[in-house]
């Protein structure tokens, strides 16, 4: 029976993003399959102000630290249990989180 996927990957980890996306992204093309994307969505920043001084004393100065988070959206259309398995397949880093959404029709 076909079936739609949505694939959300996330990762602090740019460079492994766009590494799993690449991998994904062929298998689409080898198979056949319809794929739309990735699509780039809105970076998360986490900002981490802390004080300079390590006492609290001193100068009111402050450094930010600042976490970024890096999302993609792939839809591959009507794929078949072959496509399914090959993309679970893949090696996908610690780094990178991968949330798959299945839907028949």
């Amino acid at each position: 029976m076909p079936q739609t996927i949505r694939i959300k990957l996330t990762s602090t980890d740019l460079e492994k993003l766009e590494q799993v996306c690449g991998e994904i992204k062929n298998i689409a093309v080898k198979t056949g399959t319809k794929i739309s994307g990735p699509v780039p969505l809105p970076v998360k920043r986490l900002v981490l102000p802390t004080r300079k001084s390590p006492c609290g004393e001193g100068t009111k100065t402050w450094r930010k630290h600042e976490m970024r988070i890096h999302r993609r959206l792939i839809d591959l259309g009507l794929t078949d249990q072959r496509v399914m398995r090959q993309i679970m397949r893949i090696q996908i880093p610690d780094e990178v989180a991968i949330e798959m959404q299945v839907t028949t029709r």
